[in-house]
């Protein structure tokens, strides 16, 4: 396998879903290997190691689920499912275990599974700019640019420490944002945050101030302002996390998930039920089918529904 094979085999995850929901448990499962290959020098794993964190990163960067079993053992589906190309997953007695196998965390457990990357994908991986690159690509294919340092941190990778420039081939270069949109959006809300008001500034510059996607850049979301919130940088990280979301009317949602003990955490819950600051008169609000992607695809169910 070659350096540009390996970041095409990335590129190229096929994208589980969960009914109409995303489910980025492949490149999470990948980027803390990742993660285990930095601080070790090898991807080897069980499955009952990984089971935990791997499925814990799932619940909290992917959509959220009700059942605390199937919570607990997210991390079987790209356990069995993560491309072979990649990946080779064996039980205790050494036998490939197949794509078709059931994706049940005991299961997986009984049977002693373990599994890593290809030696070839490894000694790849030994060029720090190669690891860098490969991390970046599914972030940036997978994730919104908020998320980026969060997930980065849960996964143990300090891309600042990696040597090289993020590298993608050309035919698989990320949709390229349009220029403007910031800056329209920003002027659509009158440089003030839609869930708070704040509209701090420094002389005349605004700051703590950005242009938020509703449904993800990376997610085929439009650069367009009915696809835009201008949000201060608190809540537009935690809008992205799915701590904040919308209701189809663009009241603000709470998730019943979130949790705070001081005055400061707690104002976060007197958002909930409060409307969305409406865009300057002429500009166009949220689009509500990017208002039910994102509620389906990221804020943290169960969520409290405002009557």
């Amino acid at each position: 396998m070659t350096r540009d094979e390996l970041m095409s085999a990335l590129s190229g995850l096929r994208r589980a879903q969960i009914g109409e929901r995303r489910a980025p448990h492949k490149p999470l499962l990948v980027l803390w290997l990742l993660g285990r290959f930095a601080a070790s020098g090898s991807t080897a794993v069980s499955y009952e190691e990984l089971e935990e964190p791997v499925s814990r990163l799932i619940n909290d960067f992917g959509p959220a689920v009700t059942s605390r079993t199937r919570a607990r053992e997210r991390a079987a589906m790209p356990f069995v499912h993560l491309e072979r190309e990649l990946w080779d997953p064996r039980d205790r007695e050494g036998k490939t275990i197949g794509p078709d196998a059931p994706e049940r965390g005991n299961l997986l457990r009984a049977q002693g599974a373990y599994g890593r990357l290809h030696p070839e994908t490894e000694t790849l991986l030994t060029d720090p700019g190669t690891l860098a690159d490969a991390a970046r690509l599914l972030l940036e294919q997978h994730f919104t640019a908020v998320l980026e340092a969060p997930v980065c941190e849960a996964v143990g990778l300090d891309l600042t420490a990696l040597d090289g420039a993020a590298y993608v081939p050309a035919q698989q270069k990320r949709r390229a944002r349009r220029a403007g949109f910031a800056e329209e959006v920003l002027q659509a809300y009158a440089y003030a945050c839609a869930f708070c008001g704040f509209d701090g500034a420094l002389g005349r510059n605004p700051v703590g101030l950005e242009a938020a996607h509703v449904r993800w850049h990376s997610q085929d979301g439009p650069d367009e302002v009915n696809n835009g919130l201008a949000l201060c940088s608190l809540h537009h990280t935690l809008f992205d996390l799915g701590v904040l979301g919308l209701l189809p009317d663009l009241r603000i949602q709470v998730s019943r998930l979130y949790v705070a003990r001081s005055r400061s955490g707690q104002a976060v819950d007197a958002l909930h039920g409060r409307p969305v600051a409406a865009p300057r008169p002429g500009r166009p609000a949220v689009d509500v089918r990017f208002v039910l992607w994102h509620g389906r695809q990221v804020f943290k169910r169960p969520g409290a529904q405002v009557p």
